[in-house]
């Protein structure tokens, strides 16, 4: 169960030195992207960063990263054995995710790191993350309907609690393709709490040496966000834009329209699309780019699908499917850390596909069954384009599916 609220985690960080300055960052969408572009510039500039991001993808500690490496496994156990002891102690029966921040915290000190870069994990004023100190620059990116029950029921009402993270005289940018209206919210908070807002720009000499057509529409504003706010925090006179460009130019941030390899589970050759779209914004921003990238002539699509429970799973469904489509419904596993997280019963997908226009020939029911349906959806695309989507969670599922098969195949052949 989620209860937000900063008592238990402020309590849990009394002991735990927050030397490091922090960028803070919000949104619906695009949030760990930015997150994961600042981090990427402030290392290469010099500056040693940590970043905390959520959910994890494969281990539970691979959300904290020093100098853009995973901690060491054994950092995160002692730093979360800590945390843990202190929860019980002062009987604060602090969440999991409260557990999870105040352990990052830790490892960030125990690295002595000179700036963290934290996404937020819902909402924003109440969110455990917002207990750090030492903010430099906050970051709102692209906001949309998204976990409603906590946030609001409207755009305005979700916008004002992500503005809940910024701080008087720290600077605020804002995603400028946000509509108006939460335009006018967060300027409306910065007023009354003494700060100001900052469009992400693209006019810059720095982003002029990279090629927008290499980049997403989407993924060049959260660039832009992500540039915006570096040169806010990144106080420094010597230039390091030499060393920043290969770092964006190599980044690659997992489960983000990212192809990949599952021949070690299905034997099938070509790479397959991962994307971690969950809500009806990047559903919608996932199938424009399935329209133009692989089906240019039409082509079919074979979808591997799963959705957390409460998703708006008919909106998603409407921006990502067509009529000759194929799609499998799963069900991922246990979600370590996050116990309040249920995935939606396959079959309710299965009924937003057929209400979506796929015929039933065309669906499949797999359950909790993820290698099955990936074996389906190859069988069924026979070679065309096969597209994971729907949730980080079910991403987080096929990368640890894959890893295992990897490793076991390295066993046989040794």
């Amino acid at each position: 169960m989620i209860e937000l609220g900063l008592t238990r985690i402020s309590r849990l960080l009394k002991y735990t030195p927050q030397t490091w300055k922090a960028i803070h960052v919000a949104g619906t969408n695009g949030k760990g992207s930015i997150c994961a572009y600042l981090s990427a510039m402030l290392s290469a500039a010099g500056v040693r960063t940590g970043r905390f991001t959520s959910p994890h993808l494969i281990d539970r500690y691979d959300c904290i990263t020093v100098q853009e490496r995973t901690i060491e496994e054994s950092v995160f156990e002692a730093a979360k054995k800590l945390v843990d002891d202190r929860n019980k102690q002062d009987n604060l029966k602090a969440s999991e995710f409260e557990l999870l921040t105040a352990t990052a915290f830790d490892c960030f000190d125990r690295h002595k790191i000179d700036m963290g870069v934290i996404e937020v994990g819902l909402g924003g004023r109440l969110d455990a993350t917002n207990a750090v100190e030492n903010k430099v620059v906050t970051v709102i990116s692209k906001i949309g309907l998204d976990h409603q029950g906590f946030l609001g029921n409207t755009i305005e009402e979700i916008a004002l609690q992500k503005a809940g993270i910024m701080r008087p005289g720290v600077p605020c940018v804002l995603d400028k393709t946000n509509p108006a209206s939460v335009r006018n919210v967060v300027e409306e908070h910065a007023r009354k709490i003494g700060t100001e807002v900052i469009l992400s720009s693209t006019e810059s000499s720095f982003l002029d040496q990279l090629r927008e057509a290499d980049f997403q529409p989407h993924q060049w504003q959260n660039l832009a966000c992500a540039h915006t706010a570096f040169h806010l925090a990144y106080t420094n006179s010597q230039s390091p834009l030499h060393r920043i460009l290969p770092a964006l130019e190599n980044l690659h941030w997992p489960g983000r329209l990212q192809t990949l390899d599952i021949r070690a589970v299905t034997g099938r050759s070509q790479p397959v699309l991962l994307d971690g779209a969950h809500n009806v914004q990047s559903a919608t921003v996932l199938g424009s780019y399935v329209d133009a990238k692989l089906r240019p002539k039409g082509n079919k699509v074979a979808w591997v699908l799963a959705a957390s429970q409460g998703k708006e799973i008919d909106g998603i469904l409407k921006h990502l499917l067509q009529a000759n489509d194929c799609v499998a419904a799963v069900e991922f596993g246990p979600v370590d850390g996050m116990p309040w997280v249920e995935a939606m019963a396959s079959e309710d997908i299965l009924a937003s596909a057929a209400a979506a226009g796929v015929p039933a020939a065309q669906l499949y029911k797999a359950g909790a069954d993820i290698s099955t349906a990936l074996r389906w959806a190859v069988a069924v695309a026979d070679g065309g384009p096969v597209v994971i989507a729907g949730s980080l969670y079910l991403i987080s599922d096929v990368l640890r599916l894959l890893r295992n098969a990897e490793r076991l195949t390295k066993q046989l052949l040794n």
